[in-house]
């Protein structure tokens, strides 16, 4: 078996006389803020056409920087064979028929499937809404000599599901960041900086989690980071160590993973190879070794390169979305309200009104009431400020995912009162009826409360239920004692040992006492 990396998540499958295309990105995401580092625009031809047709597709959730549709519809072979993630809904389904895509291998949740005499795959899927309502997913392939654990950016709960069907061989997962909290939130640049560091601890604490249960041969870091080559946004990229960025390289994974005793880590540029034979790894690069490590210790010189390079495209598309402005507040009105209307679980949990500036326009969510109206004064506990041009490009899209179509670019800024509130964010996440339905439904369960049947555990000195409020992470897995908090790792929350109070979101609490 061999693995080719295609930067990012992307990854090319080679076994048993087939190829699988795994989440190839190659057009910036997100309206030009996120780029692929290190760049994976100078592949050669012939990856290139191995890439555009291969045996299979599989993408493991709709975020633009794996569901890349504009290469998907202008480059890869429309015959090829999708394989497609067990979701609720057939929402990634009719995305791909949108693009010209008609051959699927639909699978099961966790269960195994023969692609090809020899050959084995097997999707696990999470659902919940917090990680997108259309779902995210890893994928394994395995045959007789090797094994693939493709887990890219999916937070399973579950730690050895993955690693059930075989001895792993390759573990490719995510460690860096891909959010935009707390980078666009108005703060003190010192307290930025510090939510930004334990972002940072979190996800290579969650990371390491992974890693352990897998036990892999080899561990290969991917689906990030993404680097900022727009000059608005470039001050995201995480270079000398000290800006406010949750976006480290490998580099700095790699270090933290060789302290804890652990040196079978790839590096990985695009065009790496990965092969496995009789259980050893072999890795080939397309570059020389000196080229690659500047690549890292140079990094401002080379995002300066890849930045001129690109800068043409970013004006064009910057460019093309002027236009003249519409009645924003009566369109949103039309499509808003009555989604509002059929969430009154998700209004409740927001609890407070949520106001958009599209630049001089300001535009009032009201969710006690359920309405959508222009601002005149009224009080809000959260607040963003979206360019009026950008505001007017998502609403036209009818983006059903403003995580993906808007917030994950990172082009605006927020404000709230208070702490995190997950039911906003999930209302962004879930604008359409298909994916209010599952959201409202989600919310009510999750206001009714965390059932408290199952049997405490016990972490260090404390004793405490054994699921995360935040997403019912069994704390037995994810827990673990840090100073005066008890963090999930899951997603890194934090709750007060003494009262158990939520330090993420005032709303949340943990039942945690002494021994």
């Amino acid at each position: 078996m061999q693995t080719v990396s295609l930067g990012h998540a992307g990854i090319l499958v080679r076994a048993n006389g087939v190829t699988i295309a795994c989440d190839p990105w190659f057009v910036p995401a997100f309206h030009g803020s996120w780029f692929v580092f290190p760049r994976n625009d100078q592949l050669t031809d012939e990856l290139m056409h191995e890439v555009c047709n291969p045996d299979f597709l599989y993408v493991s959730h709709l975020h633009g920087d794996h569901f890349d549709a504009e290469f998907l519809r202008e480059r890869m072979n429309k015959g090829t064979t999708v394989l497609l993630p067990d979701y609720p809904t057939r929402e990634m389904e009719r995305e791909f028929n949108k693009l010209g895509f008609k051959n699927f291998h639909r699978t099961i949740n966790e269960r195994a499937t023969e692609i090809v005499p020899g050959l084995r795959v097997a999707i696990h899927v999470e659902t919940s809404i917090t990680d997108g309502p259309g779902g995210d997913s890893a994928l394994v392939v395995w045959n007789d000599d090797a094994c693939l654990v493709n887990q890219n950016d999916c937070r399973t709960g579950d730690l050895g599901a993955l690693g059930s069907h075989a001895r792993v061989d390759l573990h490719w997962l995510q460690y860096s960041g891909a959010i935009w909290y707390p980078v666009v939130y108005e703060m003190d640049a010192t307290e930025k900086k510090r939510l930004c560091d334990d972002k940072i601890e979190s996800q290579f604490a969650r990371a390491m989690r992974y890693v352990e249960a897998l036990e892999a041969t080899t561990v290969v870091p991917s689906a990030g980071p993404p680097c900022f080559l727009d000059e608005e946004l470039f001050g995201l990229n995480r270079i000398e160590g000290t800006e406010a960025s949750i976006f480290p390289d490998q580099t700095e994974f790699q270090r933290r993973l060789a302290a804890r005793g652990r040196h079978n880590v790839a590096t990985t540029i695009p065009g790496t190879v990965l092969s496995v034979v009789g259980g050893a790894v072999t890795v080939e690069h397309p570059l020389p070794g000196a080229e690659i490590e500047a690549i890292f210790s140079d990094k401002a010189a080379y995002l300066r390169r890849y930045q001129a390079d690109w800068a043409p495209w970013l004006t064009k598309l910057k460019a093309s979305r002027a236009g003249e402005p519409t009645d924003l507040v009566a369109t949103l009105a039309l499509w808003w309200e009555p989604l509002l209307a059929m969430a009154p679980n998700v209004r409740e949990g927001v609890g407070a009104n949520c106001l958009i500036n599209a630049g001089d326009l300001p535009i009032l969510v009201d969710f006690a009431n359920g309405t959508v109206t222009r601002h005149a004064g009224e009080p809000h506990g959260f607040r963003f400020d979206i360019a009026r041009d950008l505001m007017e490009s998502v609403v036209a899209m009818r983006a059903v995912d403003w995580s993906n179509s808007l917030f994950l670019s990172c082009r605006f800024t927020a404000w709230r009162e208070g702490e995190y509130n997950e039911y906003l964010y999930n209302f962004f996440k879930s604008l359409s009826v298909e994916r209010m339905n599952r959201t409202e439904l989600e919310a009510k369960a999750k206001l009714a409360g965390v059932p408290g049947d199952e049997a405490d555990i016990t972490i260090g000195d404390y004793v405490c239920q054994r699921r995360c409020p935040h997403r019912n992470a069994d704390l037995s897995v994810f827990g673990e004692i840090d100073g005066n908090d008890l963090v999930c790792n899951l997603h890194g929350w934090r709750f007060d040992l003494e009262t158990g109070q939520c330090r993420n979101a005032a709303e949340k609490s943990l039942r945690i006492h002494r021994a």
